[in-house]
């Protein structure tokens, strides 16, 4: 985790801090992403008003700890989103999925 927070933003930083999760902008099409504490189906596409369009599930390979995966997330929608994409699988987001992280408190 503290590799992950070396990585993001100061605004990032504060929005994990007190959201338990931070927001980023696809490199190729400038969506908005949300990347929660997870290693799946953590990750969400939202609309212009802040809510969760659709839900992402793409992971590393192997075992890595959550903030590696987190990390890699953030990069890989940040520099390469449409190879991202094409290996993410849909879902449709509720409220569950997207809870406070069971990490954060």
């Amino acid at each position: 985790m503290l590799l992950l927070r070396d990585w993001l933003s100061p605004t990032q930083q504060v929005q994990f801090a007190k959201k338990g999760y931070f927001e980023v902008v696809g490199g190729e099409t400038g969506k908005q992403y949300r990347i929660f504490a997870g290693t799946v189906t953590n990750v969400c596409e939202i609309d212009e008003k802040g809510r969760p369009k659709v839900g992402l599930c793409f992971r590393t390979l192997g075992e890595l700890p959550i903030g590696d995966v987190m990390l890699a997330q953030k990069i890989a929608l940040e520099s390469c989103e449409s190879s991202a994409l094409a290996v993410a699988r849909e879902f449709i987001p509720n409220g569950f999925a997207f809870r406070r992280s069971r990490l954060l408190g």
